[in-house]
């Protein structure tokens, strides 16, 4: 049984609180950035509004796999930032209190948060995608019930060409019409226009009505000397809808596989050399990504102690800098792996063998080298720059206030 002192109690409020805001602030710029692309995919298949809803809800946990790292590295530098800032960390130090000592809480949200991960990546994401994929089917199929777009010519079926002026009650009403329509068994053509109609339900569900109102309805046929010219207050013209073939099965794509399925296909199926390879390089992608997150509470540690008599934000900075890079990386090594020409335990676990023995070197550093500053040189550096622009600027503001 975990028996938390004060002194874990205040860490857990101190890293709760950016650690929580974090994620949902980096879930909402990820959102607000595709909805807009949605929005106008949506709109241009003529698609309900409500779709977008489905789509971003789909789309979240592929966004909480990125932002949950980002929300533990930040909740856990920020929290050791406010201590070093504010004297605290000194004095825990001063009263015997390790390092490793202190990173206990935070090892433990990094476990937590490392199930979770491994319950998104492994499991949710990928029914996630194939949900997202077979909206995105079923909007382009027109299955979700597409407006017709006003001012355009649309399609119903293989004979029905529709156009309309106006659309009202999502495409269910419609003003200024006009529509044309083809029998190719015997060559009939009808050609109509509208004022209004209106689109009902028939008992075939394979067809649909469109009620027209006050309109000119021309008939012809090849055995006809001229067309038929027929007014009328209101007609319902048969509509046979297009028949929608069911989204795709499962056709191989590891994004959609679970863990378990990736590795039960990898150890009981034979299969192609370079799908073999997507497929391992993928299952090492998901794990290296969980298990880099146990990496994050020293990486944090070290970057969010400033040097002594400054409040440098740098660590902030490196640390998303680090996190996005890191993930980037993994993605590009998981390209690698797949076209079968380098292993993908190669090509993905050496950037992070290499990148936790940089973590462990900054931790070593801070925590076992006297006076030890892991970035300090990059303090320096910035500081020198960050300087030097400021007096540009301010000799740049004096020239222009004596002009």
């Amino acid at each position: 049984m975990i028996i938390f002192n004060a002194i874990d109690r205040y860490l857990i409020r101190l890293i709760t609180v950016p650690l929580v805001t974090t994620l949902i602030v980096s879930a909402m710029l990820m959102v607000l950035d595709k909805m807009l692309k949605l929005f106008d995919f949506v709109a241009n298949q003529g698609g309900p509004v409500s779709v977008v809803w489905r789509m971003l809800a789909n789309m979240l946990p592929e966004y909480m796999s990125l932002g949950i790292p980002i929300g533990l590295m930040l909740g856990i530098l920020l929290a050791f930032r406010k201590l070093a800032l504010q004297s605290e960390l000194d004095i825990l130090r001063a009263v015997g209190i390790s390092y490793s000592r202190l990173l206990r809480i935070p090892y433990i949200f990094a476990f937590f948060f490392a199930l979770v991960n491994v319950a998104i990546v492994g499991y949710i994401e990928p029914y996630s995608h194939y949900a997202y994929e077979d909206l995105r089917y079923e909007l382009r199929s027109g299955a979700l019930g597409a407006a017709i777009k006003v001012g355009e010519f649309t399609k119903l079926g293989q004979h029905m060409t529709l156009r309309v002026e106006g659309s009202q009650d999502n495409g269910r009403n419609l003003t200024g019409i006009f529509g044309t329509s083809e029998n190719p068994d015997n060559g009939q053509k009808l050609t109509i226009t509208a004022d209004s109609g209106r689109f009902m339900p028939s008992d075939d569900p394979n067809i649909i009505l469109l009620r027209l109102n006050h309109g000119l309805l021309i008939h012809n046929r090849p055995d006809f000397t001229t067309p038929r010219v027929l007014s009328f207050q209101n007609h319902d013209l048969p509509i046979k809808l297009p028949a929608v073939e069911s989204f795709r099965g499962w056709d191989g794509n590891q994004q959609e596989m679970t863990l378990t399925e990736l590795v039960y296909i990898l150890h009981h199926t034979k299969l192609p050399v370079k799908l073999r390879a997507q497929l391992r390089a993928n299952f090492h992608f998901r794990i290296v990504e969980v298990v880099t997150m146990f990496l994050l509470p020293m990486l944090a540690l070290t970057l969010a102690i400033p040097p002594k008599r400054s409040t440098s934000a740098l660590g902030v900075f490196l640390s998303i800098l680090i996190i996005v890079t890191d993930h980037k990386l993994n993605q590009y090594c998981e390209a690698i792996g797949g076209l079968g020409k380098i292993d993908p335990i190669i090509v993905l676990w050496t950037p992070f063998l290499l990148f936790a023995l940089l973590v462990w070197r900054m931790y070593y550093t801070l925590a076992y080298v006297p006076g030890g500053q892991p970035i300090g040189a990059l303090e320096w550096f910035f500081a020198r720059v960050s300087s030097r622009i400021v007096q540009f600027f301010k000799k740049f503001s004096k020239r222009k206030v004596k002009a």
